[in-house]
């Protein structure tokens, strides 16, 4: 059995990676139980290498200068042509990791364990993976300098918004379409290029319109654009504030019917999509129909963002979603979007 840098086995890093998104994300958790090998590895460690990013952005208690030194340096880690370790990384980011570490400080504190599966993975996925990552980390670098001197992100534009969502998630469009690339026809990979935008702006807009008050509060970070918020007389701080809920709920609306307008687009994505080195239909449909899930349940209780915290469907949605594809074939996407659009899967 191979042995990594340290007295640790391969097998021991990719065993605890996947333990790891397992316990930090139960959308990429279903995702990767649905996909096989090679590429169900290819996708744990990509997104594990963007969830280490992603905490460091999302760190309320690290300065904005060293959140950005640390994405900087970190993407240096990954960048072959530097002599960057990742040891210079954990070194760097040591003070700031909490004494109680949760599971997304857990992934920092081994990065190393990470970046080591990363370096070993087969063919040309590294390189795959390489650059839509990078990508990630310096957009979030760029972004946390430009708002350094608010303490936390404040998007101004939903053009802005849509290019930090670029950041934050195209990796996901842009990495599955490189991976599954290296075996589809032309006219595959054209269609998924095309559209892999719209499908990573889809989830992470509804992912900012469904976690707009808890973003604030736990994160200091507004997403919601101050474009919007103005038309309503409000500013950022008033985000969260259930006393100007009725005034948010406008705001909530329209980023729903941005995210709304990406879904024709990610189904476009989804149904050029080969089932090639053990990808599967089912890891990517799962996630694009609990985002239509999740868009209706927005558009019905649009206040409970600010009052409840969040909007989420229920497990047993999201368990209906999971059952249509454990037969042999795939279902229709757009049958089953159109029923969930209506009402809960679970209630048909």
């Amino acid at each position: 059995m191979s042995q990594n840098h340290t007295d640790r086995s391969s097998q021991e890093d990719i065993e605890w990676c996947y333990d790891a998104v397992h316990r930090v994300s139960r959308t990429f958790s279903l995702t990767i139980a649905e996909l096989e090998e090679p590429m169900a590895r290819d996708i744990c460690v990509g997104y594990l290498l963007c969830r280490v990013a992603d905490t460091i952005e999302d760190a309320g208690h690290v300065p904005p200068a060293v959140q950005a030194d640390l994405l900087r340096t970190y993407s240096r880690v990954l960048d072959p042509e530097t002599d960057t370790t990742i040891r210079t990384f954990r070194e760097a980011a040591d003070e700031w990791i909490p004494e109680s570490k949760n599971d997304d400080w857990r992934v920092v504190d081994n990065a190393g364990r990470v970046v080591d599966v990363f370096r070993a993975l087969e063919g040309r996925s590294p390189e795959t993976i390489r650059s839509p990552v990078r990508e990630l980390v310096d957009g979030m670098a760029m972004f946390v300098d430009r708002y350094a001197d608010e303490g936390g992100l404040r998007i101004q534009t939903l053009e802005e918004l849509e290019e930090y969502c670029w950041y934050a998630a195209g990796t996901v469009g842009s990495l599955v379409t490189g991976l599954v690339s290296h075996e589809a026809s032309d006219e595959q990979v054209a269609q998924m290029e095309a559209n892999a935008r719209s499908f990573a702006l889809l989830l992470q807009l509804v992912n900012v319109a469904k976690d707009a008050a808890t973003d604030m509060e736990e994160e200091n970070n507004v997403y919601l654009p101050l474009e919007l918020l103005d038309e309503q007389g409000l500013d950022h701080g008033d985000v969260g504030d259930t006393g100007h809920t009725t005034a948010l709920v406008p705001v909530i609306e329209a980023v729903t019917e941005r995210a709304e307008g990406y879904l024709d687009g990610a189904q476009n994505w989804l149904d050029a999509m080969p089932e090639t080195r053990g990808n599967r239909l089912s890891a990517w449909a799962i996630p694009f129909l609990l985002a239509v899930g999740t868009i209706r349940e927005l558009r019905d209780r649009p206040a409970d963002v600010i009052e409840e915290g969040n909007v989420k469907i229920t497990r047993e949605e999201v368990h209906a979603v999971c059952q249509q594809f454990s037969g042999e074939e795939n279902p229709s996407l757009a049958e089953l979007r159109s029923k969930i659009r209506q009402r809960p899967l679970h209630e048909y």
